[in-house]
């Protein structure tokens, strides 16, 4: 297992405002409240997440980014950049890959964390969507190789943002985690902030199932709640730097 310290920067990417919060918000808060400045890139603004006749996609997208602001400052997370990618139809394009690079490189984080790419469905009852996959493809290659090579996007060198070298990746939603961060201290803050995302959570028990899951990946490890990660070490000496 890694041996991993509280990183001084980190930047979690992920497709849709909540999806943080139903993954790494538990991590985001703890290292937040020991000193990490926590980034959120969202990829795209989640203007299909209705299915109401009476909602706009341009309202949902703002309804929805003020729901993720309001999470992220529950749990202390520093900065939110929302991306206008396709909700719903995102693939991970070149152009989303600069974009999360140029992010990276101008929050420069130590540590990255995302979803699994290769996971198509987890249990007999729930399909990984699309679009979390495509975030996570692009996460994962805008850290490596974009992100610490010069000249790939040589546009951004314009825009004065030198290569960054990320030290490690933490892939959430892996079937082989190697680190698990207990989260028992900010449950709470986790299920808050979930439950700031109104448009989506109204109706569901979200409480209980944040305890269910939390208890699920801290099982066999000693934590009471845990959020699991598969995480690589890609530059060790770039960790608290």
């Amino acid at each position: 297992m890694p041996n991993i310290t509280v990183p001084k920067r980190a930047m979690a990417i992920f497709a849709h405002p909540d999806d943080a919060e139903f993954t790494m918000a538990g991590t985001a808060a703890v290292w937040s409240a020991q000193g990490c400045e926590f980034t959120y890139v969202v990829c795209t603004r989640g203007e299909s997440g209705s299915n109401d006749p009476q909602m706009t996609p341009w309202t949902l997208a703002r309804i929805r980014e003020r729901e993720q602001r309001a999470a992220a400052a529950i749990l202390g997370v520093r900065h939110v950049v929302i991306l206008p990618h396709p909700d719903g139809t995102l693939l991970p394009t070149l152009e989303l890959r600069r974009d999360l690079t140029r992010e990276i490189r101008r929050y420069r984080p130590e540590v990255v964390l995302c979803g699994d790419p290769s996971v198509r469905s987890y249990g007999d009852d729930y399909l990984n969507h699309p679009d979390h996959r495509a975030s996570a493809s692009a996460a994962l290659d805008a850290v490596f190789p974009s992100a610490e090579t010069r000249y790939i996007f040589p546009e951004l060198l314009a825009e004065g943002l030198e290569p960054h070298r990320v030290g490690a990746v933490f892939i959430h939603g892996s079937p082989e985690p190697n680190v698990w961060i207990d989260i028992e201290p900010v449950l709470e803050l986790k299920i808050r902030a979930l439950r700031a995302h109104a448009s989506q959570v109204a109706e569901r028990e979200i409480g209980q199932w944040v305890i269910e899951m939390a208890r699920q990946e801290g099982q066999g490890r000693g934590l009471r709640a845990a959020e699991s990660y598969r995480c690589i070490v890609l530059h060790e000496d770039e960790m608290g730097a």
